[in-house]
């Protein structure tokens, strides 16, 4: 058994890091409750452990007495002073009452409290060890399904893929190596969990963190970002920097850093944009390349009504309003959008408002106005262009047309349009 005992402190200590005075600990705990099954209610009772050999020993108290009534709680003379030359009457002694195969009941006994002892200290472990470790990320590999949560293996520790922190679209494969985001080490019925996750929207800020330097060095700031884990996320960035791009910077040399956090992202689209804090700026780079027309900003609701060109409206909003929902995200504000309203005027009111203009004019009755249009003579100039001989061949104005062309004329002189040769009423 003590052979066995060794092998197993030795594995534990040496694939779980956990060392070897606490697994003996956990054990001497567990095996006390045997010693009282196969001892008996001694007094003080406490069980030892070798950890070099494995032996497993037995000690109680018990009171130096001349006649022995309770041999859990009493030690004759006799008995005690071959323990202790010069042990006294009333004088408490620490004696060793491990019986005949009990290392072998011990055994049998702790193997099913032992496992208990080392999976609680083997929390602990993950608490202390991933407690400060919160935002970082880690890589594991997936080890099996729990319904729709991932079990990753990290090596010493397992820790846990949510199905709340999966993205939609990725599927995973048994042993497939993945990168996760520790999101918290929590406290649950079992003990400490290491709680990862791929869809939070850090997840996206760190990669950033790692890939891009100057955002590490704290030369590029991330002011914001919004995401729809697996379709896509805006990412806001600043810089103080005049003489740095922050968005180019990101980007990278023909794309590359972005490149490798979309790979790592399984193709999810990114937006890098320049942050200001002017709200119209800022959301004419978040709606980029939307061409807005106009900006309505309420303050007070933090809400903006903005206007754009109808040919625009689809490519602002965005596939199923993504564009326009992750920009309200990103900037924190209410963003409406609505197409620019075109009134388009029919031909019926375009002949109305012919007749009206011709009817302007001072001598031309609102009638004579009607009968002009209708003969496709709808604006002054027009009319400039005739002479009476043509209106005179109108049979609705007759001997009318002298007057008309009066008319004209006198209002041409007014607007100050030069009149051409034989265009004076003093000729007619």
């Amino acid at each position: 058994m003590n052979a066995d005992f060794l092998a197993v402190l030795e594995f534990w200590e040496r694939e779980k890091g956990i060392s070897r005075a606490t697994l003996v600990a956990a054990v001497e705990e567990s095996l006390l409750s045997a010693a009282k099954k196969a001892i008996g209610p001694a007094r003080e009772l406490r069980c030892v452990i070798d950890p070099k050999s494995g032996d497993i020993k037995a000690f109680a108290k018990l009171v130096v007495s001349e006649k022995v009534l309770s041999k859990h709680d009493q030690i004759s003379v006799f008995d005690a002073r071959r323990v202790k030359s010069d042990a006294q009457v009333g004088e408490e002694l620490e004696v060793e009452v491990t019986p005949a195969g009990f290392g072998r009941i011990a055994s049998q006994y702790a193997k099913q409290s032992l496992t208990q002892h080392i999976r609680r200290a083997e929390k602990q472990l993950i608490f202390t060890e991933f407690k400060d470790r919160v935002g970082d990320i880690i890589s594991g590999v997936v080890r099996r399904f729990d319904r729709s949560d991932v079990c990753i293996d990290l090596g010493k520790y397992e820790a846990l893929l949510p199905n709340r922190e999966r993205v939609p679209t990725e599927e995973y494969q048994i042993g497939e190596r993945i990168r996760c985001y520790v999101k918290a080490v929590e406290n649950g019925p079992h003990g400490p969990e290491i709680i990862l996750s791929r869809a939070d929207p850090r997840f996206v800020v760190k990669l950033f963190q790692l890939e891009v330097s100057e955002i590490g060095d704290g030369t590029i700031e991330v002011k914001g970002i919004a995401r729809e884990p697996g379709f896509r996320s805006k990412l806001a960035v600043y810089t103080r920097d005049e003489k740095v791009d922050p968005v180019g910077a990101c980007v990278g040399l023909r794309g590359q850093r972005v490149k490798n956090i979309v790979r790592e992202l399984n193709n999810e689209k990114v937006d890098i944009i320049r942050w200001d804090p002017n709200i119209k700026v800022f959301l004419t780079n978040a709606l980029a390349p939307a061409v807005l027309k106009t900006f309505e900003v309420d303050e007070a609701r933090r809400r903006v009504h903005i206007i754009v060109g109808g040919d625009q409206l689809s490519l602002a909003i965005g596939k199923r309003g993504q564009n326009a929902r992750l920009s309200s995200r990103l900037t924190g504000w209410q963003v409406d959008i609505d197409p620019e309203v075109v009134v388009s005027v029919g031909f019926q009111e375009k002949v109305a408002h012919a007749v009206k203009e011709v009817a302007a004019i001072p001598g031309i009755s609102q009638q004579q106005a009607d009968v002009l249009v209708h003969h496709g003579l709808t604006r002054l100039e027009d009319l400039l262009q005739a002479d009476a001989s043509d209106l005179a061949g109108i049979p609705e104005l007759g001997d009318q047309s002298t007057a008309i062309m009066a008319a004209v004329w006198a209002e041409a002189k007014r607007r100050g349009i030069k009149l051409g040769p034989g265009m004076d009423p003093g000729a007619v």
